[in-house]
């Protein structure tokens, strides 16, 4: 039999079709398809999507004649993904690392991870109880942030932990820079150990010659794909995708992903899963080449601009970068003498222009699918306007001091014992030398400075105070001020000698 055609979207027109076919809705959710729902909402998100809100396990959608709507989606999503087995997330990628931690590290299983990693992996850790030994990445002190990990660092982090059964990367990072994946791929793979990608912020990867290629292409046995952030789903919905290559069982995934997934998912979410595979299958390379072409346009204003630089593909070849994911714009504000806080602030306020991620010396945006030329080359024109109004001629902004206890000492005990140990609040001035039981970030990108199970470090505390002073927020923290954080107890002689062995 033939494969089903990439331009079908099996879940989404099983789901139409039930929605405005007239049925008689006696099951959930109440609002019945829109009659109760209030008139506020009806109005703000449309009668059609109330309609389309419907529950799990209705014949024709999700159960029924095999294979189902919802599995033959997934399996179209494998194929344009080049994955052996999909699975479709309604808890964004923060589920899939979850999935993953629970399925390759079980309780005292270690793995290397990437210091920089998202928070939902330590997470995932605390739900399985796996051990961490962190690898990290290189750090740029000129514009203070972190980029890729090198081939020798994995290297020298599996010989340090001769015991880890899987290695977690993130590629592409925040800033658009990849990592050499195959490179990576090669020395996991030399132990028999699965490596695992999130390509959270590359779900367009693979789909335009002009873009880096899929970690799965690459040679990574499973990854991540946030297709909400820049493909065209809604919002927390994601991709896990399975390689053909058998270190990541994908029967174990599924039964892990049964355990974290709501019995109650929601069809608007899978439906806009299954409608942006199909766009990017069907025509995400035009609409990919049209707002490269776009994103050009705005480059060669940004560049005229005075004190703007561009972080960008100059950076191949240098601190594990491999390759560069263009559809990132990075301003490089520092010869501005304002901080991109101060800068995005200014855009906001004067023309309702919202950055993705402002820090001292640089400003993320992400670009999306179909954005236009005029609306890139007036974004272009936005920062100059702000940038002539705030710029400060002959004063160099500096990134915040990271120290070099930024990326941690690594864990003194599993994340798991930290987070649901005896714990107790101390303020920030007695913490440094204790250990945490919070992860706590910068958010975003989300990236924790302190992880359960971590030494808490004179550095690291120094940069989450600057963090909270230059106005951004503390994802994790338990005391959003930074005033105090929860700390484990310390084990007495008495219960040291009566604990169980582990």
């Amino acid at each position: 039999m033939l494969p089903e055609p990439q331009h079908s979207s099996p879940y989404l027109d099983a789901v139409v079709a039930y929605a405005f076919r007239g049925p008689a809705r006696y099951h959930v959710p109440g609002h019945k398809g829109g009659p109760g729902a209030d008139p506020a909402l009806r109005k703000a998100i449309g009668v059609d999507a109330l309609a389309a809100d419907v529950p799990q396990d209705i014949h024709g959608i999700d159960i029924g004649q095999s294979p189902s709507a919802y599995e033959r989606a997934e399996t179209l999503a494998a194929d344009a993904f080049g994955a052996d087995r999909s699975f479709f997330l309604t808890n964004g990628a923060t589920q899939g690392n979850h999935a993953l931690c629970l399925a390759l590290a079980g309780p005292d299983v270690h793995i290397v991870a990437q210091r920089n990693s998202h928070g939902s992996v330590v997470d995932g850790l605390v739900l399985s109880g796996g051990v961490p030994t962190f690898v990290a990445p290189e750090y740029d002190e000129d514009l203070g942030i972190a980029h890729c990990v090198t081939p020798e660092s994995l290297e020298a982090a599996l010989i340090a932990d001769p015991e880890a059964r899987a290695v977690f990367v993130v590629s592409p990072t925040y800033y658009g820079m990849t990592a050499d994946i195959a490179a990576l791929a090669e020395i996991a793979h030399a132990r028999d150990i699965p490596l695992v990608v999130d390509q959270s912020w590359g779900p367009h990867f693979g789909f335009h010659p002009a873009l880096p290629a899929t970690a799965l292409a690459a040679g990574a046995d499973a990854m991540l794909t946030s297709t909400h952030k820049i493909a065209g789903s809604l919002t927390q919905s994601a991709m896990l995708h399975v390689g053909s290559t058998g270190r990541v069982d994908a029967d174990a995934l599924a039964r892990v992903l049964r355990l974290l997934r709501s019995t109650s998912p929601s069809s608007l979410l899978i439906a806009s899963l299954d409608s942006a595979r199909r766009q990017l299958s069907m025509h995400g390379e035009q609409l990919l080449h049209e707002t490269l072409e776009a994103i050009e346009l705005a480059h060669v204003k940004l560049r005229t601009i005075p004190g703007v630089d561009l972080v960008d593909q100059r950076l191949v070849g240098r601190m594990g970068v491999h390759a560069y994911d263009p559809l990132r714009i990075v301003l490089d504000v520092r010869g501005t003498g304002c901080t991109g806080y101060e800068i995005a602030d200014e855009l906001r306020r004067s023309y309702d222009v919202h950055v993705e991620l402002p820090m001292r010396a640089t400003i993320v945006l992400v670009v999306g699918l179909g954005e236009s030329a005029p609306a890139l080359r007036r974004l272009a024109g936005d920062i100059e306007e702000a940038v002539s109004r705030l710029a400060r001629p002959g004063v160099t902004t500096e990134p915040l001091s990271a120290g070099t206890g930024i990326f941690g000492h690594g864990v003194s005990v599993s994340p798991r014992t930290a987070f649901l140990g005896a714990s107790e609040r101390v303020s920030i001035s007695d913490a440094v030398g204790r250990i945490s039981c919070e992860a706590v970030a910068a958010y975003p990108p989300g990236v924790p400075t302190l992880l359960p199970g971590e030494e808490i470090t004179a550095d690291a505390v120094s940069y989450l105070q600057q963090v909270v002073d230059g106005g951004a927020r503390l994802h994790g923290a338990s005391d959003p001020s930074f005033a105090t954080v929860v700390v484990l107890r310390p084990t007495s002689p008495t219960s040291e000698r009566t604990a169980a062995p582990r």
